[in-house]
């Protein structure tokens, strides 16, 4: 599906958080929000999909109206993995991941064969066969991510957006996610504190800083020096990375 939002504005009390933003992911496409901490990206995703309602603007995917239509309509086109997902019950992995087939299922209908299908293509995505009889609280961060990504994946959503979700991670699990975000080939709108991950991921960036668009385009457009330092405040010089053979960086004071 393609995401188009337009002018979004959010105002938490009296402070403008988002400023007139517009953003446009293409079908299939890997698009990244980069920018400072307290710069607004995350407040922009809340809007999009509607944990906060913006003062302003208009979200689409495709022509479904986002800010308009029910929460189990949007469920079954858009799957959300954030950074935070912290429970105060316990489940196995296997059961958290069957959470994903509820936008798809009538009032108390029960788990058939399908959803089981779907489930166990999710769970070998992620690498969690294994682990589907663990308990939930069990499991390291990075593990509890995959299954919150496996549990996304059983959405069978048309576009993705990721809240920081490698945040705390170490590299392993960073790249592990964010290479089976990819593979998924469905649109993607990812708020990313890493700009390696970010030049080696997404097909396009938005650059945000003090709740604006500062700068948009391709990674090797955006990732400059010059936009870096104004971005983070930090001397920064770019290379090709002889790994990736993607963008690098060097930084300092």
């Amino acid at each position: 599906m393609e995401l188009v939002a337009k002018e979004i504005e959010v105002k938490i009390g009296k402070k403008e958080i988002v400023k007139n933003i517009s953003i446009h992911v293409n079908k299939q496409q890997f698009v990244g929000l980069i920018g400072p901490n307290g710069c607004g990206k995350s407040t922009l995703l809340k809007s999009i999909y509607k944990s906060l309602v913006p003062q302003k603007g208009m979200v689409f995917l495709d022509d479904l109206d986002v800010l308009k239509s029910p929460e189990k309509k949007i469920s079954q086109h858009l799957g959300v993995v954030g950074q935070f997902n912290e429970m105060h019950f316990d489940l196995t992995v296997q059961q958290m991941v069957m959470l994903g087939r509820t936008p798809h299922k009538k009032m108390l209908e029960s788990d058939n064969q399908k959803d089981f299908d779907i489930v166990e293509e999710a769970l070998t995505r992620t690498n969690l066969q294994s682990y589907r009889g663990r308990s939930f609280l069990s499991l390291s961060g990075g593990e509890k991510q995959r299954v919150i990504l496996a549990r996304t994946i059983a959405q069978q959503p048309k576009f993705m957006i990721l809240d920081e979700p490698t945040n705390h991670l170490d590299i392993r699990y960073q790249i592990e996610i964010l290479s089976c975000v990819k593979d998924l080939n469905i649109g993607v709108l990812a708020a990313l504190h890493d700009l390696e991950m970010a030049a080696h991921y997404c097909d396009y960036l938005y650059a945000v800083k003090d709740g604006g668009i500062y700068a948009h385009g391709t990674p090797q457009e955006v990732l400059t020096p010059e936009t870096i330092e104004t971005l983070y405040h930090i001397k920064c010089q770019t290379f090709t990375n002889p790994v990736t053979n993607g963008l690098g960086f060097a930084y300092g004071l």
